[in-house]
């Protein structure tokens, strides 16, 4: 089944947790609508098998792949292609050039670090666009290095490299929201040192406002930060709920009663003559009768 949207109703965060959660396989479209001037024009193509980012291309001409080891100078797109074509089908093409000593394990990480990590991430900055999941498009082995990254953790290099969330900013947690773990035990990936400060809060007693306050940094970055936390399924946002008032009772009235059950005394109390303190012995039947009600 084909899902489109809205990057505006939809954030490409929120899209991400939907395929990576439900082990999605297929192409995912991202289309820009911003004015043609804009340098993120066009549109974008994000490969997913069972959940997990394979590759990632602004054509489908299958070339992506061949033009980045080019444009390194690591081998000639004729080379690389005519390589490519002695590998057993439906073999990821930097695997079949890694094979034939064409690619090390080192090239493979930077290609797909700049064909994914880097054009992925920019598209968090997205705020008009258009998206399209084809569950049965099929997986180009051209464009394939043979590497993957879960969509989690691009969504975490994508938000904590976003310098402008002006996209997001209706997405972001109320600052007088708290946070809560869903999750059993501590987080399975690495989690920055301000997002570890944020996850400790997540307890659902204390408002992102307070937590900005303790950790002494911006309640906007407090806010950023928890919505990596809850887009990435580690905590969910839920509202502070203040503990109702309960009314006292009212004091019973003083009169002037004497005090009984002090001890031997009788139920008179002791006068306490005019100009005089306290008397001794009624301080001492008072604490007396205190420690009893207690």
């Amino acid at each position: 089944m084909t899902i489109t949207g809205y990057l505006s109703e939809f954030s490409l965060a929120e899209l991400f947790q939907i395929l990576e959660q439900g082990t999605k396989s297929g192409l995912l479209t991202i289309c820009s609508l911003l004015e043609p001037q804009a340098p993120k024009q066009g549109n974008h193509y994000i490969w997913f098998k069972q959940g997990r980012i394979v590759a990632a291309s602004n054509t489908l001409d299958q070339q992506g792949l061949m033009r980045l080891i080019n444009q390194r100078g690591w081998l000639g797109e004729r080379a690389a292609n005519r390589l490519t074509q002695n590998c057993t089908v439906g073999t990821p093409a930097g695997v079949c050039l890694k094979t034939q000593g064409a690619l090390t394990v080192e090239q493979l990480k930077l290609l797909f670090y700049s064909q994914v990590m880097r054009q992925v991430c920019a598209l968090f900055e997205l705020e008009n666009g258009w998206f399209q999941f084809d569950p049965q498009a099929p997986i180009p082995v051209a464009e394939l290095t043979g590497l993957n990254a879960s969509a989690t953790e691009v969504t975490l290099a994508g938000l904590r490299a976003l310098k402008d969330w002006s996209a997001l900013l209706d997405k972001l947690p109320d600052p007088s929201s708290a946070l809560v773990s869903v999750i059993h035990g501590q987080p399975q990936f690495k989690l920055s040192p301000t997002e570890w400060q944020v996850w400790e809060f997540a307890k659902g007693t204390v408002a992102l406002g307070a937590i900005a306050k303790q950790l002494q940094i911006s309640v906007e970055k407090v806010q950023q930060v928890a919505f990596r936390l809850t887009v990435v399924g580690l905590a969910e946002e839920v509202p502070m709920v203040s503990e109702p008032l309960v009314a006292m009772p009212d004091p019973e009235p003083l009169v002037d009663a004497p005090i009984s059950g002090f001890g031997s005394h009788s139920a008179q109390t002791e006068a306490v003559p005019a100009g005089h303190g306290v008397s001794q012995s009624f301080l001492q039947n008072l604490v007396g009768f205190l420690k009893g009600k207690l």
